[in-house]
């Protein structure tokens, strides 16, 4: 057994399955956040029910822990890989046609899907859910607090409306969903040819259910912050 996740399929059945919670992570975030794009309201009460109930938060753990787990063990293997091959790690003749790009670069792309985590991090979780447990709430800057919502740490509609007002922001965040769209949409399929779905019926559906599904929901993501955009900046 030892030896299975020593090896090359077992490496790649390794990171099939922490990809997983990072394809489960977003989707969950996704439907929450698109809440904010029909009622206010409706978002505010999600994430007060997802700061004060401990089951909530130990699920969002679990799923955060594989999405993290899944990104140290990326990059370990991508070093591995380097020092074993050197600049010729990849044999193109093995690529599937349609997704050279993204294979040979999952690496950058997964640093820019690391990088837009860590600023979404620190503009959302920090002020939120991370306010609440640790008692130390910001205050909604003047102008964007959602009306009749007091509690800064539960107030996510204001703060969507204030971060993505600034159309830098936007545009970075913009970025980093097609980050995560070229990501997902080889790692979504490419995760089910490693568990054995890899026969010419059945890897073209695959394919074409990845990109469905990753175009649902990175346009998801992306309709939260433009929305954001139109209701913060007052377009």
């Amino acid at each position: 057994m030892k030896g299975f996740f020593k090896s090359s399929i077992g490496k790649k059945l390794i990171m099939s399955v922490t990809g997983c919670f990072l394809i489960l992570f977003l989707t969950f975030h996704m439907c929450m956040n698109f809440v904010a794009v029909i009622s206010a309201e409706g978002y505010n009460k999600v994430c007060e029910f997802l700061g004060t109930n401990w089951y909530a938060l130990v699920g969002t753990a679990i799923l955060a822990l594989g999405f993290v787990f899944h990104i140290v063990y990326a990059t370990i293997l991508t070093i591995q890989n380097r020092k074993a091959r050197g600049n010729d790690r990849y044999d193109d003749q093995n690529l599937p046609a349609g997704v050279e790009w993204s294979s040979k670069n999952m690496f950058i792309l997964g640093a820019i899907v690391l990088l837009g985590l860590g600023l979404h991090f620190c503009q959302f979780w920090a002020k939120m859910m991370f306010a609440e447990l640790a008692g130390c709430e910001d205050a909604v800057p003047a102008g964007f607090a959602t009306e009749g919502w007091t509690n800064a740490a539960t107030d996510g509609a204001a703060w969507i409306k204030y971060y993505f007002s600034n159309w830098v922001i936007v545009l970075i965040y913009l970025v980093w969903f097609a980050a995560l769209w070229l990501h997902l949409n080889h790692g979504f399929w490419s995760m089910f040819q490693t568990v054995g779905f890899s026969n010419d019926k059945w890897l073209p559906r695959l394919k074409t259910i990845s990109t469905v599904y990753t175009t649902i929901l990175m346009l998801g993501f992306a309709a939260v912050v433009i929305a954001g955009f139109i209701q913060g900046s007052g377009c």
